[in-house]
Formats: C-alpha cells, structure tokens, sequence
C-alpha cells in the first residue's frame, strides 16, 4: 500500500520547463548513437585502428552506465537543478571539447566526460516531468519523455550521417552547443530548486561495487564480439568481476544502514514489475534498431536511404505516444502494453518474410507497425512504474529505470549481433556445400553465364551471393527469436497492477493511489 501523495501544487512555466528539460534529454540521446556513423571519418582523422577507435563509443557508455545510478543521490544531496545545470554545462563542454579534440587519446578522454555529466540527464528530466504534472497528467508527460528518448535510436545515425557527409565528423559533436545553451538558460530561469537532505551519507563501498560490476559487465558486452566472447581471457575476468560486485554489492545492501540504493524502491510492486518488463522490452527493440541499418547496407540502399526507410517508424511511435498518453487512465494499461508488444511482435513476424529481392515497402509497413508498438510500450510503461511511487524517491527511482533500459539495450544488441555472426559462418558452410561442380543446377547454362564455375570472376561472383544469403537467414532467425521473446513477454504484465482512473477536479493529484 502506498502512501497517499500530497495535493499537486500547480506549477508557472510548465510548458517552458518542459522545454528545456527535453533540450537536454535529447541532446544525450542523440549522442548516443550519433557518432557511430561518423567512426571510420574518425579513425583515419585520428589514425586510430578500429580496435582504438572502438573506444570512442566504449568510454561514453561504461562511463554514463556507472554513473547513471548517482543520480538519486545527488539530487537528494546537492538538489535537482544544481545537478541538471552542472549536467548540461558539463555534456555541453565536453560535447565542444570532443570537436576540438587532437588526438584519440584527447577524444577517448572527453567522450568519457560527455558520459559522466550526460549520465543524470535522461533520470533527471523524467523525474522533473513527473514532478511538474499532476498525476492524471504522467501519461501525457511520458509520452513527451518517452518521444525525446526515442529521437536518438531512430533519428542519430541518419543525422550523424548526413552531418559527417556534407560537413565534417566534428560537426556531430559541435552541434550539442547551440541546444546546451537553450536548455541551461530554460533551466536556470524557469525550473525551481528541489528539498535537499545536506546529512544524507554517501555509501561508498555500495557505489564503489555497483561501479565495478556495471563497468566490467558493459566492457564485456561492449568488447565480446571483438573478442571472440568466451574464449577470451579479457571477457571471462570481467565476466567474474561483474558478478563479484554484483554480489558484494547486494550482501552489502541488505546489511547496510543507509545503503547506496533505497531498498524501498523494491516494495512498490509496479516499479518492481516495470524495471523488468522494461529491461527484457529494451533488449528487443534496440537489437532491432540495431540490426536493421546493417542489413539494409548489405542489400546496397544508401546511408541516406537508410534513414529514410527508418523515419516512418519514428513517425508512428511519436504518434503512438500521444495516443497512448492521452489514453492510459480510461483504458486497463495492461490491455495498451499488450496492443504495443503483439504489434512490435507482429512487425517482428513481417520480418522474418524479408528477403534480398524484395522492395522497400515490406520494410515501410513492418517499421510503421513496430513503430506504433513502441509508442504503445513505453509510455505505459513508464508510467505505471513511477505510479504507486513516492515521490521523494522519484529521482532514485528513475536513475534506476534509465539503468536497466540501457543495460537491457545492451544485452539485447550483444546478444543479437553475437548470434548473427555465428549464425552467418554456420549458414556460409551449409550452403557451400552445395557448391561443387557436380550440382547439376549449377550447369544449366542460363545459371553458367552469371557464375560459371570455371573462372575467378564467376567464382567471386558466386561466393558474394553464398555470403549475401547465409547473412540474411542469420538476421531473419534474429528477428524470429526476438519475435518470440516478445511473445513470452505478455503474460508478464499481470505483474502490474492496473492504473485506477483519475477523476477529474482537485482530487486528481490524489488518484491512482493503493
């Protein structure tokens, strides 16, 4: 049973402020895959190997994972806006000094920075908005959150791309300056400070240990494909020091006084439930963001193309969200997240049906269908998790949230991509061996003009289109699992517990309550 929450204050400049937070959010967002196009324009600038130049993307993640969870904890210490504006000057900062950099060493080191300052942005604003709208209102205001976050999956390496092209690959980062100076004058002049508590204590061996076991487990997924997973020696030690801290991170907690993270978050069931669902949903839908730009190149559409293929389903998720966040308080949200998994299981399902020789449309209808999924997923379920919350855990609450989203991504997108690479070798040797001089296929003359068997150029023509294909069966059965996963899902929903409908005049801000 949760408490029942204070009456809502209506707050002056809500739209202004809501402007400004979703400034900030969307300019992390969008670094966060903005400047994987613009790697290779990178590495010969800096005459980095790829190995080196990996790092540029590896030392932004591992940084914001460690310090996404402090974000309650300095908010609570310090205040919200004190954090918000150190956040965005920092990532503003670190954003300029990442154009202006040198030398890989010089990038390596502010893109780390971006990720320490970057890192409470996304929480925080989340926490704000919930803070700012009564609670009838939280659908409408994730669904705006939910828009913001979303923009960088769907809109960085199309933008990244077209930067990189007609400009240049510092330009990626040079352009955060611009939207850094927006949101700290909205924040500074519009957005009010929170309740600090000066005496509360840092729990530094909990953060220490939680530290260790989010670093070494985003290093492992981040660098295990490289690696070759298990049979390096780098991937098995961070594997066992991510469970290690795991493990003395939790032993700690459940003895400690005033433990890093608030065991109270853990008694409110629909956080519970919405952190879980969240973190095996994110893993499906970045893997497919994730898998589909590649594949698309493969079959030899443009970067430019690329994102235009990839833009309806950006459209109908934003659309998605208005509709979901306008809805939620009438309809059982059960019922909205379970529209939004069948269709982006559904859309998974069209996939599967993808094939080297069809046109762009399959890939139009199914990417509209999953977009309007997404826009059915997180809005729901960004708002059922923080709805029997209290609201002094909000912050904490969120740094949490945006944690398991981003590590569940990760998993989601390793996982993927480690299943296609060894999925693509198992298929080149299944249909290779059908290759041989004694197919009688093979010797029909309207097959020898285009491969004949007896030159190198037939031969290299030949082994493209074994490649071609043993590729795309390796993402089709990609989308199959996560089609599945996706599936197996729904029934997790009865963990949550049903959101009661907000009545309408003062009482409003008391609703929604056990």
């Amino acid at each position: 049973m949760a408490a029942a929450a204070p009456a809502f204050t209506p707050v002056p400049n809500r739209g202004l402020i809501t402007v400004a937070i979703m400034l900030a959010t969307i300019m992390q967002a969008l670094d966060t895959t903005i400047a994987n196009v613009a790697l290779p324009h990178m590495q010969g600038s800096l005459s980095a190997s790829q190995d080196q130049i990996a790092w540029v993307l590896t030392s932004y993640i591992v940084a914001a994972a460690i310090m996404t969870p402090l974000t309650g904890w300095l908010s609570g210490r310090f205040g919200r806006k004190r954090v918000f504006l150190v956040s965005v000057a920092g990532f503003t900062l670190a954003s300029m000094l990442c154009g202006a950099a040198a030398s890989l060493e010089q990038i390596v080191f502010y893109r780390l920075l971006q990720g320490v300052f970057g890192a409470a942005l996304v929480p925080l604003s989340q926490a704000v908005l919930l803070d700012i709208n009564p609670r009838e209102k939280h659908g409408q205001a994730m669904a705006i959150w939910g828009a913001g976050i979303m923009v960088g999956p769907i809109l960085g390496p199309t933008l990244g791309g077209w930067i990189t092209e007609h400009y240049s690959w510092r330009w990626v980062f040079y352009i955060n300056l611009p939207v850094g100076i927006l949101a700290l004058a909205g924040i500074v002049l519009f957005v009010k400070e929170s309740d600090t508590d000066r005496d509360r204590p840092f729990d530094l061996f909990g953060f220490a240990f939680l530290s260790l076991a989010i670093g070494a487990f985003q290093m492992m997924l981040d660098r295990g494909e490289q690696k070759d997973w298990w049979n390096s020696t780098e991937i098995v030690v961070e594997a066992a020091v991510a469970v290690i801290g795991v493990w003395v991170f939790v032993v700690h907690s459940l003895s400690a006084r005033r433990p890093f993270v608030d065991l109270a978050l853990f008694k409110d069931r629909n956080f519970v439930a919405g952190i879980i669902l969240m973190f095996l949903t994110s893993g499906i839908t970045y893997a497919t963001l994730a898998l589909l730009p590649p594949m698309l190149a493969m079959l030899n559409y443009p970067v430019v193309d690329i994102g235009i293929l990839m833009s309806p389903r950006g459209v109908t998720t934003m659309i998605f969200m208005i509709v979901a966040g306008r809805i939620i308080g009438r309809v059982d949200v059960r019922i909205i997240l379970s529209l939004g998994l069948l269709m982006i299981g559904i859309s998974l399902g069209m996939m599967t049906g993808f094939s080297p020789q069809m046109d762009q449309w399959p890939v139009i209808v199914a990417g509209l269908l999953q977009g309007a999924g997404l826009g059915f997923l997180y809005v729901p379920l960004s708002t059922v998790a923080f709805s029997t919350l209290s609201p002094a855990l909000r912050a904490e609450g969120s740094g949490i949230f945006s944690l398991l989203r981003n590590i569940g991504g990760s998993i989601g997108i390793s996982a993927s991509v480690a299943m296609l690479s060894q999925n693509v070798q198992v298929n080149h040797a299944e249909l290779a061996q059908h290759i041989t001089r004694f197919n009688p296929l093979l010797q029909t003359p309207a097959i020898q003009q285009f491969w004949p068997l007896d030159g190198q150029r037939g031969l290299a023509v030949l082994d493209a289109v074994v490649n071609q294909q043993a590729a795309m069966i390796a993402y089709l059965n990609d989308y199959k699992i996560m089609m599945l996963v996706c599936f197996v899902v729904i029934p997790l929903l009865l963990l949550l517990h049903p959101l009661k409908h907000a009545p309408r005049g003062p009482a409003a801000a008391a609703a929604a309550m056990e």
